[in-house]
């Protein structure tokens, strides 16, 4: 039996459409568009020009650092002052950080390899595996898998849309992950 057909023009116009639904779409429409809002507000534009008219490309800086943001409540620093540079954070080994941070860049790691010390009997749901490099893993994707490996070399590797996949020695199984420690 074949399925009928739909099409736009099936579908009642605006005006056919009882008044509640029209009042639904209505509030939908102003709730979407409510963090807008913000971004309308008017710009201080003798702010602007003032700064733009500086030559000192740090002076200038500072200049537009001191504009208050539309929208934004409190009061903006005084001119000519300063916020204090921020200290340097102490740069990670890149297996180090691998799976904590959600940000991607081409340079980072697409897998990194490690082993499971002693006997590795399998995972269940949300199951925590700690890697010999210290790692911690949990499983996220509902699956389980019972395995005989002694000592298995692993790799996470990193998936697509953010995911981490555990890849067991001599197994065709992965579980999906995600680093907790």
């Amino acid at each position: 039996m074949p399925l009928p057909q739909l099409s736009m023009s099936a579908l009642p116009p605006v005006s056919a459409r009882p008044r509640w639904a029209q009042a639904a779409a209505a509030a939908a429409l102003a709730a979407a568009l409510h963090p807008l809002a913000a971004l309308a507000q008017p710009v201080d534009g003798d702010g602007l020009r003032r700064c733009r008219a500086l030559a000192d490309p740090a002076g200038r800086l500072a200049c537009y650092d001191a504009l208050p943001l539309p929208g934004a409540a409190g009061v903006a620093p005084a001119a000519g002052v300063r916020a204090a540079p921020a200290a340097a954070a102490p740069t990670p080994s890149p297996q180090g950080g691998f799976g904590l941070d959600d940000r991607r860049s081409p340079s980072e790691l697409q897998a990194i390899d490690t082993q499971f010390n002693g006997l590795f009997q399998g995972w269940s749901p949300n199951e925590r595996i700690r890697l010999a490099n210290g790692q911690v893993w949990q499983v996220v994707d509902g699956s389980s898998a019972g395995l005989y490996l002694q000592s298995p070399k692993v790799r996470v590797r990193r998936g697509a849309l953010g995911a981490y996949f555990m890849e067991f020695e001599n197994s065709n199984r992965s579980p999906r992950v995600r680093r907790v420690e």
